[in-house]
């Protein structure tokens, strides 16, 4: 059985009511993994939580590069058991020239040196902007891949990659091994989040795009759904697991 995760920023309301409680009903869906958004601020309830529900979190979301905070995240994320931590949006604009994309990669660099001290890898997470942003050709994704060490890694989020205009399981095959997660989500990649549905309902390829990516960790995530995103992950849960996906 292939492991799944969850993106925690999907049930962001319910967390914030009631974070145990919510970790609770993912594990009594049979999730065994979850990826955490804004580790520090949650990390006090986040331990004990996790530990009580026998959950793991292998991967995590935390905004890294410009904050002067990387003792302390990557302290955290290792006192937390996270194994990679993804900064998950650095401004477009940085994204725009060639040597913009230079300069992002030097940060992502500089703090990957910082995590492996404390025993973490750092990746980072895409979003529309960075498909749809091509230089010569390249897009801008792919231009950050060129030029990161061998220790940062991606997580892709194959939804936001559609919606940039890219082909999502040609650019999984692109980037290859470069690739340790990927976002899975379903609908017909528009802009709005709200046009999310539940993984196999919607028109993406999302057996294909697990087929280009096979040892990546899979992580379902729903930015937002018309519907209740905690039945969207449920639902999610059990299409994947009937077509063997999970």
């Amino acid at each position: 059985m292939t492991l799944l995760s969850v993106q925690l920023y999907t049930l962001r309301e319910q967390l914030a009511e009631d974070l145990p409680g919510t970790l609770a009903r993912l594990a009594g869906l049979g999730f065994t993994q979850v990826e955490p958004f804004k580790l520090t601020d949650h990390a006090a309830q986040l331990g004990p939580a996790l530990t009580a529900n026998g959950l793991t979190a292998p991967t995590a979301h935390q905004h890294v590069v410009g904050t002067g905070a990387e003792q302390e995240i990557f302290a955290t994320a290792a006192a937390l058991g996270v194994g990679t931590v993804f900064d998950p949006r650095i401004d477009r604009v940085r994204f725009e020239t060639p040597d913009g994309v230079a300069a992002v990669a030097d940060d992502l660099n500089a703090a990957a040196e910082v995590a492996a001290a404390h025993g973490v890898r750092l990746g980072y997470h895409n979003h529309a902007q960075e498909l749809e942003i091509v230089h010569d050709g390249t897009t801008a994704l792919e231009l950050l891949a060129e030029r990161l060490d061998d220790a940062v890694v991606l997580e892709v989020d194959t939804y936001w990659a559609a919606v940039g205009g890219q082909d999502p399981v040609e650019l999984l095959k692109r980037l290859g091994d470069r690739v340790t997660a990927v976002h899975i989500k379903d609908g017909p990649a528009t802009p709005d989040p709200l046009d999310q549905v539940a993984v196999g309902r919607g028109g993406l390829p999302v057996r294909d795009i697990l087929a280009a990516a096979p040892h990546a960790l899979r992580v379902v995530e729903l930015d937002d759904t018309r519907g209740d995103r905690f039945q969207a992950v449920a639902d999610s849960l059990a299409w994947l697991r009937t077509e063997g996906l999970a």
